[in-house]
């Protein structure tokens, strides 16, 4: 056996119970070490000179152990006996020694007879078999486990160099052979070199052992991202439990960390994604969810059709315009606002069509994303948008595709990362990017949804401001939900006979897209029931009776739909700038603010039970309005908020109307401002207010005559119209004036009935002539055929003014008719 053979033989034996004897060429004991002692109880003078055979348990096993020995470096076991009578398993070991004063010795190399020769020594090596097995299991799970390369070792003396290492030792530093008495500062990058440099002292100096310690390990070859390593070391301790190295175990855990990471960041994308319904705040929220964990910088870029949430459409070439919709880590302005890419269908399963993009640093401000294919060329625009940006070099993009629509593009670049994209974060991109495409088309949908509820809510309204003779109004309406844009609450502004003016405030029971369908339908009965001149009161009591009927016809499907019975609120009331009267009833709903020059009040109306209730009457309350004041209608939004304490919001309100200087400063500006302070989060109910300027007219636009319900009124009538005409300069009506007031009150004197009629002219945004009678007939207009003397007045009337009508009264009825001041030219 050569020498290095030997020594790698006696590793195995290398430990302190090792007993020893020398044997000569007969078999008979020489020297008898101390170890041998404490293995077989028996001290050297009492062995040697002895025969080895008589140590055996069985001496007839002598010969057969002879005739083994002949092998050279002979190792087997023997059962050997105690001195206390037992025996013992063990396992021998015999190598040849030079003779003792031989010329040159022996060989060493085992040759020869073996004992029996009278001319060799031989050093036996024996132990327990139990523990020399234990020996040889962990002197092979050590070269086990440094001839493995899937968990790293590596062994440092005291002064940190490397004693030994597997191939697993750190990446891309050489062979293990190579690192022998290296320094970690040699191989591995500096701050790394001196992180494990500054554990393994501490191990050395305190003997506690670090476990599953993560540390990214870069090498001086190739300092980029390097490799993330889990670590664990302890201190090495000599048989006389000094010091003397340290050992470190690591496994190479970059793949699983940032598959790991790869999950989270997909976990993390899916909770952001979808949070919101606003198309541009869920591109800012893919952006931003990847920056920095993926890129250093993110553009996604939408078709413009999906941006308004109509249905993406490609051209006869299959491309589509994307415009610059979220950026993040970059400043937009470094980024195109569009661009036209090809849409190109899904290459193959387990795919999205995504791309990586390698080198960038070569790039012009020109070039195209993909090869092959020119910016500038429209039959082969690329199918990513990927813009050269400063200081990047590496890219992915991806598009952004749902329900087989083509709804963008996502491109990452990487700034700051030296670490190059590869497949493995493009398929984590397109994971991504296909559940956020799910997304930006949920709110794509929700717009296009959002946009005709809105629309349908719009046309259902009036317009938030209007002016006329009565009054100057100014409106706010502010949903609840402020996603969805639509509710039941609505206000109307009502032009009236005779320069009067409606103004109404409602709140339909709920919320949603029903809630707003029972709004327009009651908006539209209020304005039908309110061109017939009805009393405030009585308005109501038919819009009562209307809802009752509503309510009972909704179909079952309808019912369960809106999981609400049919019912509304209703606030009614007439101004006229003549009398400078308001009239108002209530229908469960909370009173109006008047605010005058001596501060605000609440009209104290007396509310009947809301409508669809039925079978209780309405009041109407009248109140004296000045000139210039302001009428404040609202709903129980503005007043209740989450506080639930409506006089609380009452007092609030009138507190703040007073504060807001209404009556000086313009409408708009100043409803707006009341409801500005409202927070977002403590609406539970929709918010409407309406204000109204009242307006007056003044007693000289006013002429009113009494007069006997007699042939000889009709001339005297067209004399006081004339003479009234001409005192407000209103000679160019006189004419048609005359012809409306001679049929008027031909009519009134014909079929009234009664023994007075009265005639009033009106001059305000309209020239308003009206003639009272106590009939209770309503006049009818009717086509008369040629033979029939009569018929025609009504029709000549109704052709020459703009507007005609009647009314009832507590005496009767009115006529009238309305003639714009400034009569279309033509």
């Amino acid at each position: 056996m050569s020498s290095s053979a030997e020594r790698a033989s006696l590793q195995q034996f290398a430990v302190s119970s090792l007993a020893a004897a020398v044997l000569d060429g007969e078999g008979t004991i020489v020297s008898w070490a101390d170890t041998a002692q404490r293995l077989l109880g028996l001290r050297s003078e009492e062995v040697c000179g002895r025969p080895a055979r008589t140590l055996l348990a069985d001496p007839e096993d002598w010969e057969r152990l002879r005739r083994e020995r002949r092998e050279p470096g002979w190792e087997g076991e023997a059962r050997l006996r105690h001195a206390d009578g037992r025996e013992v398993l063990v396992g021998v070991r015999a190598i040849a020694l030079r003779a003792p004063g031989g010329p040159g010795g022996g060989s060493g190399d085992g040759a020869g007879d073996g004992l029996g020769d009278g001319t060799r020594l031989y050093l036996v090596l024996g132990a327990e078999v139990g523990l020399l097995r234990l020996w040889r299991q962990n002197h092979s799970l050590v070269e086990e486990l440094f001839a493995q390369d899937r968990i790293g070792l590596a062994v440092f003396d005291t002064d940190l160099r490397v004693v030994r290492t597997n191939t697993a030792l750190f990446p891309y530093t050489g062979l293990p052979d190579a690192l022998a008495g290296a320094r970690l500062g040699d191989f591995l990058a500096p701050q790394d070199a001196t992180a494990i440099d500054d554990m393994l002292s501490k191990i050395m100096r305190s003997g506690e052992p670090e476990v599953g310690v993560t540390m990214r390990v870069r090498t001086l070859t190739d300092p980029r991202a390097g490799r993330l390593l889990a670590m664990s070391a302890f201190r090495l301790h000599s048989p006389h439990g000094l010091p003397m190295g340290a050992a470190a175990a690591f496994t190479d855990v970059t793949e699983h960390e940032a598959a790991g990471e790869r999950l989270q960041l997909l976990h993390r994308a899916t909770s952001v994604l979808g949070g919101s319904l606003s198309i541009t705040r869920t591109c800012e929220d893919l952006a931003r969810v990847l920056v920095p964990a993926l890129a250093d910088c993110v553009l996604v870029g939408l078709a413009e059709p999906v941006l308004i949430g109509d249905e993406p459409v490609l051209d006869r070439n299959g491309q589509a315009v994307l415009l610059r919709t979220a950026v993040a880590g970059a400043d937009p302005l470094e980024l195109p606002e569009s661009a036209r890419v090809t849409a190109l269908p899904p290459p193959g399963r387990g795919r999205d069509g995504g791309v990586v993009l390698g080198d960038l640093s070569g790039r012009a401000a020109g070039d195209s994303a993909e090869p092959g294919t020119e910016p500038g060329t429209e039959e082969r625009a690329p199918r990513c948008w990927a813009p050269p940006l400063p200081g990047a070099h590496s890219a992915l993009s991806a598009p952004l595709r749902a329900r087989s629509a083509f709804l963008g593009t996502v491109t990452l670049w990487r700034t700051e990362q030296t670490v190059p994209y590869c497949e493995e974060d493009l398929a984590l991109l397109e994971e991504i990017a296909a559940r956020a495409a799910l997304a930006v088309d949920n709110a794509r949908r929700y717009t296009r949804e959002h946009r005709a509820a809105v629309s349908l809510q719009r046309s259902l309204l009036p317009p938030s401001t209007a002016r006329n003779a009565a009054v100057e109004t100014a409106s706010v309406y502010l949903p609840a939900d402020a996603g969805g844009g639509v509710s039941g609450d609505w206000f109307d502004v009502i032009p009236l006979s005779s320069a009067r003016v409606g103004l109404v405030v409602g709140d339909v029971v709920g919320h949603g897209l029903q809630a707003t369908v029972t709004m327009g339908r009651l908006r539209t009965a209020v304005r039908t029931l309110a061109d017939l001149d009805l009393d405030p009161e009585e308005l109501l009591s038919h819009l009562d009776d209307l809802v009752t009927q509503l309510d009972v016809a909704t179909s079952d499907e309808a019912r369960s739909t809106a999981r609400d019975s049919l019912g509304a609120t209703c606030l009614y009331g007439v101004y006229d700038p003549v009398t400078r009267r308001c009239v108002f009833a209530s229908a469960g709903h909370p009173p109006p603010a008047l605010v005058t020059p001596g501060g605000a009040e609440f009209v104290e109306v007396h509310p009947g039970p809301p409508l669809g209730v039925g079978g209780l009457p309405f009041e109407p309350v009248e109140v004296t309005v000045p000139p210039g004041s302001v009428l404040a209608l609202y709903t129980d939004g503005l007043v209740e908020l989450r506080r639930g304490d409506i006089g609380a919001g009452m007092a609030e309100l009138r507190d703040r109307l007073v504060a807001s200087g209404v009556l000086d400063h313009p409408l708009t500006r100043t409803a707006e401002s009341l409801v500005a302070t409202i927070p977002p989060d403590s609406l539970s109910d929709d918010v409407t207010l309406l204000l109204a300027r009242t307006r007056a007219v003044p007693p000289r636009d006013t002429a009113t005559w009494s007069m006997a319900a007699e042939p000889a009124a009709v001339p005297r009538a067209r004399e006081l119209a004339l003479e009234q005409l001409s005192a407000w300069d209103l000679d160019m009506l006189a004419f048609t004036t005359e012809l409306v007031t001679s049929e008027l009150v031909t009519n009134a004197v014909r079929y009234g009935g009664g023994d007075t009629i009265e005639l009033r002219l009106t001059r305000a945004d309209t020239l308003i002539c009206e003639v009272s009678d106590v009939s209770s007939t309503q006049p009818r207009m009717r086509r008369a055929r040629l033979t029939d003397e009569g018929g025609r007045g009504l029709y000549l009337v109704a052709q020459l003014t703009h507007r005609w009508g009647s009314r009832y009264t507590r005496r009767g009825k009115t006529i009238w008719t309305e003639q714009l001041l400034t009569p279309p030219l033509g």
